[in-house]
């Protein structure tokens, strides 16, 4: 069964299941133990220190090894907020982070601090002069991702590094997506990384804080990991996490460009085979391995189960694969169509053969779904008036757009149709269907219950 949802989680590499196996029997004891045991614990450990900050450009003094990407970023970012707390308790991020991030950031926020999100294009990547307009006197850190995780694009980390350095802030790269392809350019000062993003075991994250960079470990003290990631070092589980690192390395120039072809194949294709498909993300500066695309009068959740029968591991941002019925954030922030929403990462090794199938198999999964929504097979050309109302309260994503797809032809050009709704993906995918059909987008108003959106007919 294919799986391509590797930006969530890679497959454990081959190079890393070895070295769990044989570090099993030499890394139990405590490194910190003087006796034979604690001696050879203490020199595997050292050794994957090394082998990881080789790769990712830093000093073995540098880097600590954590119980998570996650737990990485919490503590970096908390650590270096509190080692600036004299500078001011002022954190920017961009608004496509990761949520370890935007939690941390709300947590901040909820302790007094202040939070400027700095907005991105409608490829996801940010604007390195808005994010150097963004820093004050009183900013303690900035955050950036390396890469997005959930469209591919990368984001201009070296500029902004730039920007930072002349205004003496620190910057925290969360490259948890791009470590497998290469290190982080730029002068950045704290660095978080997630093994199983790579192929190694879940439960080993990196934190890599530059010296000279002022980082008051949070939290309770703990000699372990130079202070600054408390507990008992699972070394079996770093071993293969250093290990595999280095080995997904060794491969990234030869497999992300063999990878980059097949996402560019999906890319062009699956606009040809599937009508009313946006596909989202920066088209060049990207991930190799990561294609995202949206479509139109389908329910994410519905799709992913049809592509799951199919035999096919994908994921969506789509707000019909959440609990909470929102859009991603990262979707919404770039203003792009977030119903029908998919993911396509390949790990390594994915053959053409897997993508020729996927791309034989969508177009009939996102016809069938769209069939059992009622989607409009074609756009009605009969005037009855000058302007309509659709009444789509308590209906979610995608049931709006489609009563509103298959009225539009109901209005003269120039005549206007309002869409009463309470769903909040709403708010994002009336205007990208406006701008996918070249219909204009009016605007929003409140209404006796949710929202009313009002779009004109162009053609």
């Amino acid at each position: 069964m294919p799986y391509f949802d590797a930006a969530s989680s890679a497959p454990l590499h081959p190079v890393a299941r070895q070295a769990l196996q044989a570090s099993l029997d030499e890394g139990w004891a405590d490194p910190a133990r003087l006796y034979r045991e604690g001696r050879r614990a203490r020199m595997l450990l050292d050794a994957a220190r090394e082998a990881a900050a080789d790769a990712v450009g830093c000093r073995a003094d540098e880097l600590v090894f954590t119980s998570s990407g996650t737990r990485a970023v919490h503590s970096g970012i908390a650590g270096a907020l509190a080692g600036r707390r004299r500078a001011g308790r002022h954190l920017i991020v961009s608004a496509v982070e990761h949520s370890s991030v935007l939690h941390s950031a709300a947590a901040h926020e909820a302790a007094g601090g202040e939070v400027t999100e700095v907005p991105v294009d409608r490829s996801g990547a940010v604007d390195p002069r808005a994010y150097a307009a963004a820093l004050r006197e009183d900013t303690a850190l900035a955050c950036l991702q390396s890469a997005n995780h959930e469209v591919g694009t990368e984001q201009p980390v070296a500029e902004v590094a730039v920007a930072c350095r002349a205004a003496g802030v620190p910057l925290l790269v969360d490259a948890a997506q791009s470590l497998p392809w290469g290190p982080v350019d730029g002068d950045w000062s704290v660095l978080t990384g997630s093994a199983h993003k790579w192929g190694g075991p879940a439960g080993v994250g990196l934190l890599v804080v530059r010296k000279g960079v002022r980082f008051a470990a949070q939290g309770p003290a703990d000699e372990r990991e130079s202070g600054r990631a408390a507990g008992f070092e699972n070394i079996p589980a770093v071993v293969a996490a250093a290990a595999s690192l280095r080995a997904v390395r060794a491969e990234a120039a030869a497999e992300g460009a063999r990878l980059r072809e097949l996402t560019e194949r999906i890319r062009a294709r699956v606009p040809a085979l599937v009508p009313d498909v946006e596909v989202v993300g920066d088209p060049v500066r990207r991930l190799p391995h990561l294609v995202t695309f949206s479509c139109l009068y389908v329910d994410g959740e519905t799709l992913l189960h049809e592509l799951d029968r199919a035999g096919f591991s994908v994921s969506s941002g789509s707000s019909c694969t959440s609990s909470t019925l929102t859009p991603s954030h990262v979707l919404k922030a770039m203003g792009v169509l977030s119903e029908g929403n998919v993911r396509i990462s390949l790990p390594l090794g994915t053959e053409a053969a897997e993508v020729e199938r996927f791309l034989d198999v969508l177009p009939g999964a996102v016809a069938g779904v769209r069939e059992k929504l009622g989607a409009p097979v074609a756009t009605e050309t009969r005037t009855e008036g000058a302007s309509l109302v659709v009444d789509a309260l308590g209906k979610r994503c995608p049931l709006p757009v489609i009563e509103l797809a298959k009225v539009i032809g109901n209005v003269p050009v120039g005549g206007t149709v309002t869409v009463l709704a309470d769903d909040e993906a709403a708010r994002l995918d009336i205007p990208a269907w406006c701008q996918m059909r070249e219909h204009e987008y009016v605007g929003e108003r409140p209404a006796d219950r949710g929202s009313a959106y009002v779009v004109r007919r162009l053609s």
